[in-house]
């Protein structure tokens, strides 16, 4: 909006061009988020309480986790509502990117509180069928990608870029198609398994989602993509006010998840963050970075996956309980421990993420 505005008025206002620069949105998009989280926080768990929107807790789980019962959940709906209002406030509308940016969020977050909705009011501890949750995002993930295919401008759109390797560019043709659903995709049902512990989702996406930032803005500028040789995608600059919204809203509410939680994220927050930052890195051609900053997210997914495949073929588990964070509780870790660590985790991670920019 301020930047529809700042054009029209600029010629008569030459204060307003100050809008123009995506840095100094990025920092206005991040501050509005934030603050509107920090505003709503505590109105929105009164209302979660008021319905009785409470956290299930499952009772094969460890024994610390049943004082939970009955937190609010579903926190996930303030998160995306600041992302989606400070991209309205602070990014340029005519971009492609933001709206694409938009729907996966808002698309992915109606599927999850279709599930949560489905688990607390409905008491279907299922929730929303796993075939069906996975058909919705297929729909909407397969939707974007096409779009995305269809409109590129160059082969090198639709390549995989190899970090740490210098014009390392293998061209996907239709397999860019496999590759993005993979990505936006796992990496929502990736962060959704993350989710179970105070904190231990929330701030690995803060900055995960920030460190895609980062990304966006060089790959978006011509001189700096090509000092780094990093491929240039016109237009993906913007992608930084969304990157700022989301982690403004993230640590705002980070301030109620930490341990103990206030409320919980819930399906709505974690399959759409998850879905975001997939998509962002399918934008900028970073699948592979995302990968190795993700790579909290990928371990609890590989966990899950290693558990059930383990039980169905032997009758063993590998773990005491997956997702792995669950199993590092029953081996005796206290919950903040599990948390922190796993935050150290990705600090690292992403630092070795941030590094490929420069190491080629």
């Amino acid at each position: 909006m301020f930047v529809f505005l700042s054009n029209l008025l600029s010629e008569y206002y030459h204060s307003l061009s100050i809008f123009h620069y995506v840095t100094l949105r990025t920092i206005l998009a991040t501050l509005t988020s934030l603050a509107l989280s920090l505003w709503l926080g505590p109105i929105v768990i009164e209302w979660l309480k008021s319905k009785q929107l409470g956290q299930q807790v499952r009772t094969d789980g460890p024994q610390s986790h049943f004082s939970k019962q009955g937190t609010p959940t579903m926190g996930g709906i303030m998160v995306l509502g600041t992302i989606v209002l400070s991209c309205l406030l602070w990014a340029d509308l005519s971009n492609d990117y933001i709206w694409l940016m938009l729907f996966v969020t808002i698309g992915y977050g109606t599927i999850g509180w279709v599930d949560d909705y489905r688990k607390i009011i409905k008491k279907n501890t299922k929730g929303l069928a796993g075939r069906w949750k996975l058909f919705f995002q297929s729909l909407i993930g397969i939707s974007i990608i096409l779009y995305l295919y269809f409109t590129q401008h160059s082969l090198q759109d639709t390549s995989l870029v190899v970090p740490f390797f210098k014009q390392a560019i293998i061209p996907l043709g239709l397999f860019y198609i496999v590759l993005a659903y993979f990505v936006i995709v796992g990496s929502s049902n990736a962060v959704n398994l993350t989710d179970g512990l105070d904190g231990l989702a929330i701030l690995p996406v803060v900055l995960v989602g920030a460190a895609l930032g980062v990304f966006a803005y060089v790959a978006g500028h011509v001189e700096f993509s090509k000092y780094l040789s990093i491929l240039h995608v016109p237009g993906s600059s913007e992608l930084c006010i969304f990157s700022g919204a989301l982690v403004g809203a993230g640590l705002g509410f980070l301030w109620f998840n930490a341990y103990p939680a206030q409320v919980f994220m819930g399906d709505v927050g974690a399959l759409a963050l998850g879905g975001a930052l997939g998509l962002l890195a399918v934008i900028v051609r970073q699948e592979i970075v995302l990968f190795i900053m993700g790579g909290v997210f990928v371990m609890e997914t590989v966990s899950v996956i290693l558990q059930v495949l383990s039980f169905r073929l032997t009758g063993q588990r590998i773990f005491r309980m997956a997702p792995i964070h669950h199993h590092f509780e029953l081996k005796g870790w206290p919950e903040p421990k599990v948390i922190v660590r796993f935050w150290i985790m990705t600090v690292i991670l992403v630092l070795i993420g941030l590094s490929s920019l420069k190491i080629r």
